[in-house]
């Protein structure tokens, strides 16, 4: 079997890895991507509340109040689960994830984030349009719920704090509330309403028109596996069902399995996971939910997906691989039903899945120091698909000699030492 040529490999075709082959394949690249599985968006890019989060400024930081990391700590509060057995594997990271968590570093991060932050939906809606798949995206904003006055009043002043810098918000109360969305039920202290964030009822199926894009647009798709990459005569290859396939530079982009890449290749980095679940039930009778809603006081947040109201969790400290334990979702369940009118469930099975995520809850991308031609393009903690296309554009063109959209430096690996 002869061996097959390309300008660069993508490893991974999640949201991240499309973005990327996508705009360099816009730069002239002959570009091929190649995951696991037969078709893109799979895993981690699957399963999310399917926001384009325009408006999260600030990225989800570890709390800095100590009554809140006691209720962590004792299981108290459902947005947070560990098992204290794993605790020593993840106690050094999330030490880690607590010291980069200070103001003046959670700023830092917030700041450097932000360009691709405010970049995320106007990219989304350049490829959309390329894709032709609008109904991929709805423009109805995101609800935040809140139950007590005390969150509330925190809620407003984090809404005060993202509107300097661009962010659109509105606080609701109760009657305001229910104009919105007519079928909630609960007692509830109010609301903030996100009216610019992009919906997209099929996160799995837009990563999917991505990568069928970039297949019109003369890009090829291999099913391979990317472990199998090694440097061979100042080329990068890899195996793959049609056999094996070389390219003077590789991407790592295989969210929280890029570790099978660059830990062999001698990079110590700080890549850990939250895993998250879903569940689609049906919704009863006549009842239509038209925004995502976040029951924040209680963890979980119901999405009107094409495949039923989508029911997520919070953040579960585990290992990537470890069996499926949906506490979190056993518990959001009863809540959601309570909130909304709820039916059957459409999947016979929770979906379990992982987010990447480093401690100064940044991405890593850039050049790999210590290998020429290898890049990498990880770790989008709760915003690969927010962020892939934007990251993929800046990855681009720093690869190309652009000039980048953004100062790349506070995402370079060289940040970990």
């Amino acid at each position: 079997m002869a061996e097959l040529k390309a300008d660069v490999l993508v490893l991974g075709a999640g949201m991240v890895g499309v973005g990327a082959a996508l705009h360099l394949q816009q730069r002239g690249r002959d570009v091929v991507l190649i995951d696991r599985h037969a078709v893109a968006g799979e895993e981690t890019s699957y399963g999310n509340g399917g926001l384009i989060e325009c408006a999260s400024v600030f990225p989800y930081m570890f709390p800095r109040d100590f009554g809140q990391i006691l209720r962590y700590a004792l299981h108290r509060a459902p947005q947070v689960r560990y098992r204290f057995r794993d605790l020593p594997d993840f106690l050094p990271w999330l030490i880690r994830y607590f010291l980069a968590s200070s103001p003046e570093r959670a700023l830092h991060s917030a700041m450097a984030e932000l360009p691709l932050i405010q970049r995320s939906l106007i990219e989304h809606e350049a490829l959309i349009a390329e894709a032709g798949v609008p109904e991929l995206l709805r423009r109805t904003g995101w609800i935040k719920l809140f139950r007590s006055e005390a969150t509330l009043a925190n809620a407003v002043k984090d809404l005060a704090r993202a509107q300097a810098h661009g962010v659109a918000g509105e606080v609701l109360d109760s009657p305001a509330i229910i104009a919105r969305e007519p079928h909630l039920a609960g007692e509830f202290s109010g609301a903030v309403y996100f009216p610019t964030p992009g919906f997209v009822p099929d996160p799995g199926g837009l990563a999917k028109a991505y990568a069928a894009l970039f297949g019109r647009k003369g890009g090829r798709y291999l099913v391979g596996d990317a472990r199998t990459l090694e440097a061979s005569g100042g080329r990068w290859r890899v195996a793959t069902l049609e056999g094996t396939i070389t390219a003077r530079e590789a991407v790592v982009a295989m969210g929280p399995w890029s570790d099978q890449i660059f830990a062999p290749l001698g990079y110590s980095i700080p890549l850990q996971v939250k895993r998250g679940y879903h569940l689609h039930l049906r919704p009863r009778g006549n009842a239509v939910l038209h925004h995502p809603v976040l029951d924040a006081d209680l963890g979980y947040l119901l999405a009107p997906m094409n495949r039923g109201i989508r029911v997520t969790t919070g953040a579960e400290f585990a290992h990537r691989d470890a069996p499926p334990s949906p506490v979190q979702l056993e518990q959001a369940l009863p809540r959601a039903h309570k909130l909304f009118p709820l039916g059957e469930p459409v999947d016979a099975m929770p979906w379990k899945g992982a987010r990447p995520c480093l401690p100064d809850m940044l991405p890593v991308i850039g050049r790999a120091p210590r290998h020429g031609g290898l890049w990498f393009n990880f770790g989008h903690q709760h915003h690969g698909l927010t962020l892939g296309p934007a990251t993929g554009r800046l990855l681009a063109e720093v690869m190309t000699g652009e000039t980048p959209f953004a100062d790349v430096k506070p995402f370079a690996v060289e940040r970990f030492g």
